[in-house]
């Protein structure tokens, strides 16, 4: 196999002209940096949670780009085109755009409804607070294949991507309905599902197929069920990093420098102690997603 891309957290082997190889690492990233510090086991989560959920998505008739497991921490995948303009006549190729779905307030979205940037009325919400649920899904979408992920009105989407107005629905209305299944299966293992992104891409003939990764802890966020009803957002995933840079002063000084145009600082390492709790808070993720242990998959694949 030849190693043909190597991303933020994960790298991409050419196995045939029509399939890639997965490799998800220890890396991880936040505010779209890569952070110096390796999270141990955290590849082995992202893989298997995802491949959960792509199994799942085929039981309800949903294609995905999913084939097996080849490893732990290592999955099969067909291959689509990368097109930087792709037009309405394309096939087989990764829609350049992020989905996310957002049940309720918090990340981003707080911060840009105290900013001024998103009207309270515009969500139905009469006060603003993190945590409050949210009375319809919020949908986002941005740019996938840009340096800096920018958000996106419907209409610039459609263009950017080679979309009708028709695939467009198509795509919302199937990651809706993924997203149902998520929130059905996790709220009875003690979980909230707050919000979560996909990626799309269309098939050999514009079918829709949900490809890359989700409902892991670094596409997603997910709360405590259980604090949640008492009153606190326990956040259990990628979440409590963010947090953590927004904690030493790092988020303000990035946004900061992204805003003014100047070069942007360096995003230092986690210390030895988020490390392990980081660490820590993927595996037991992972097994109140799935109801399974990293010892047992891997034994299983």
């Amino acid at each position: 196999m030849k190693l043909w891309k190597v991303g933020k957290v994960k790298k991409v082997f050419e196995v045939s002209p029509t399939e890639l190889e997965f490799e998800f690492t220890d890396k991880i990233s936040v505010f779209d940096k890569i952070i110096p510090s390796l999270i141990p086991r955290k590849g082995e989560t992202l893989c298997c949670t995802s491949a959960y959920w792509f199994q799942r998505a085929h039981a309800m008739g949903i294609k995905t780009h999913f084939k097996k497991m080849e490893a732990p921490n290592k999955m099969r995948v067909s291959r689509v085109r990368i097109l930087e303009s792709p037009s309405q006549s394309d096939t087989n190729y990764l829609i350049p755009l992020e989905f996310i779905v957002r049940y309720y307030v918090a990340g981003s979205l707080l911060d840009r409804i105290k900013a001024g940037n998103i009207a309270p009325a515009s969500l139905g919400l009469s006060r603003v607070e993190y945590g409050i649920p949210l009375s319809d899904p919020f949908i986002e979408v941005t740019t996938k294949l840009e340096k800096v992920d920018r958000p996106l009105k419907k209409q610039e989407a459609l263009q950017l991507a080679g979309l009708t107005s028709h695939e467009y629905d198509e795509i919302v209305e199937t990651i809706l309905k993924i997203d149902r299944d998520i929130n059905d299966q996790v709220v009875r293992r003690g979980l909230i599902h707050v919000d979560g992104k996909k990626e799309i891409a269309l098939d050999s003939e514009r079918d829709i197929m949900v490809v890359d990764t989700y409902g892991t802890a670094d596409e997603d966020r997910f709360w405590d069920r259980r604090s949640y009803e008492e009153g606190r957002c326990v956040e259990l995933s990628k979440e409590v990093v963010r947090q953590y840079y927004r904690g030493t002063g790092y988020h303000k000084a990035l946004y900061d420098a992204r805003a003014r145009g100047v070069p942007e600082p360096d995003i230092p390492p986690l210390p030895p102690d988020m490390v392990g709790k980081t660490s820590q808070l993927y595996q037991e993720l992972y097994t109140k997603i799935t109801g399974e242990t990293l010892h047992e998959s891997r034994s299983q694949s």
